[in-house]
């Protein structure tokens, strides 16, 4: 069969992809931000028919590259005899159906005659150099061994890296979070540029922040000698200035203890940053009592027991100062840690690519993790419905571009009792930054709960 019979497969999606598939979500909001004032009703109108113009588009990308017509079916999967199978197959699985794919893709179904770990070393010996074996779960037969040949391999997970391409978005980034920065206190640095150093605490706070979870993931996956691109910055123009960053995989993780370790490590990174930036950030913020937050209202302020850890930390940073019926306005610093801690949790969403889906994956593994993820999407879309239209953004975001997780070469060796429980407190540190403070709680502390 030669190339003109074959369907087109879509190509491997470079950072590009990804950040062409951001801007196109930015697009309606950008133009609502330029829309004149007044004709709410029309700008509305014209909003959401650019989103639904954005939606399918996305849709188009998504989809990769267009079918061409295929004048021929592809081959079926083609069964293996038994002196077809290799040897160490044959010794480590009960093999009950054996399959090879026509890109070579060798597929052996049954039941494992050792642990997962022991199988998927023994297989990794046994083909060292032009083919990669994978340990899978298997729904109906109990496990999977996939034989996939090293060109299929490379050609799916490693692409080259551009160094210009981070420095130049990372520039960009400092720009525009200057810019959002110097915006927040009022300032137009079109206008006014000699006084940038006013954006630069939120836009240093915020990058750091960004910056230290990803070189948490970066080294952490170093370490486990997997290949991974520097980070990628996201500048936007407007609004906040960035929409965070992200790295890129180029190898395969080898089992679930190695997935876990590089997910887990850049949140916590993060917030080794973000609390000590909210917490010195808070003692310049403005603290407004009583009446006058009434009148003042959460415009512009933030209400503290919007969240359990967000209470928690500006009480041991303002003590007495902060009583009950404070808001607060919040220092450009403080501001930045309280991105850091929500970034924190939307990446730690049990959710497809988010740090969070590899948690849960690793724990839980694919079927569990895909059905919890599943549900939190839902659980995300109709809380940006319902509840708090500000997040309506990263919902899109999230539900276009979190995906599905990748799974680890060897996907069925659990992780150890110590793996087991951090990722249980990485959940419990989702629910602390996201859960607002109860009743019980607030009252003892003395301070304002918007819930009650």
């Amino acid at each position: 069969m030669d190339d003109n019979d074959r369907r087109k497969e879509p190509t491997p999606k470079d950072p590009w992809y990804y950040l062409l598939m951001v801007l196109v979500v930015l697009l309606p909001l950008t133009i609502l931000f330029l829309l004149p004032g007044g004709g709410l009703y029309a700008g509305m109108l014209w909003f959401w028919l650019l989103l639904l113009l954005c939606f399918w588009f996305l849709l188009r990308i998504l989809e990769g590259t267009v079918e061409a017509p295929v004048p021929h079916p592809l081959p079926a999967p083609r069964m293996l005899q038994e002196q077809e199978q290799p040897p160490v197959v044959r010794e480590v699985m009960d093999i009950r159906v054996a399959t090879e794919q026509p890109a070579g893709v060798q597929i052996f179904r049954g039941n494992l005659r050792e642990s997962a770990a022991a199988v998927y070393q023994k297989l990794k010996q046994a083909f060292p150099s032009r083919t990669v074996p994978m340990v899978q779960e298997d729904e109906e037969l109990g496990a999977s061994i996939l034989l996939l040949p090293k060109p299929v391999e490379e050609a799916t997970m490693e692409r080259p890296v551009r160094p210009w391409l981070h420095w130049l978005l990372f520039c960009l980034t400092i720009l525009t979070t200057t810019f959002a920065g110097a915006a927040h206190q009022g300032i137009n640095l079109l206008r006014e540029p000699e006084r940038f150093a006013v954006g630069l605490p939120y836009s240093m706070g915020l990058l750091a922040i960004l910056g230290i979870h990803e070189l948490g993931h970066y080294f952490t996956a170093r370490r486990n000698d997997i290949r991974v691109t520097p980070p990628y910055f996201i500048p936007v123009p407007f609004a906040l200035g960035t929409f965070g960053a992200f790295i890129q995989m180029r190898s395969p993780t080898e089992n679930r203890r190695a997935l876990f370790d590089v997910a887990v490590a850049g949140p916590l990174a993060g917030l080794v940053v973000a609390i000590p930036a909210l917490f010195i950030g808070l003692r310049s913020s403005e603290v407004i009592p009583g009446e006058a937050a009434a009148a003042f209202g959460h415009m512009g302020g933030a209400s503290v027991s919007s969240s359990v850890l967000f209470a928690l930390v500006s009480k041991l940073s303002l003590g007495e100062a902060l009583q009950y019926g404070h808001v607060l306005r919040l220092s450009p610093l403080a501001f930045a840690g309280w991105l850091g801690l929500f970034v924190t949790a939307l990446n730690l969403l049990p959710i497809g690519q988010l740090d969070g889906g590899h948690i849960a994956h690793a724990l839980f593994g694919r079927r569990v993790g895909d059905t919890i993820g599943a549900v939190a999407m839902w659980s995300l879309l109709l809380l940006a419905i319902f509840v708090w239209p500000g997040l309506t953004v990263w919902a899109i975001i999230v539900f276009f571009l979190a995906g599905r997780t990748t799974p680890p070469l060897n996907d069925l060796t659990p992780l150890t009792p110590g793996r087991q429980w951090l990722g249980y407190a990485a959940f419990v540190i989702l629910g602390l930054i996201l859960a607002p403070l109860p009743h019980s709680l607030w009252q003892t502390a003395g301070i304002h709960c918007p819930y009650m």
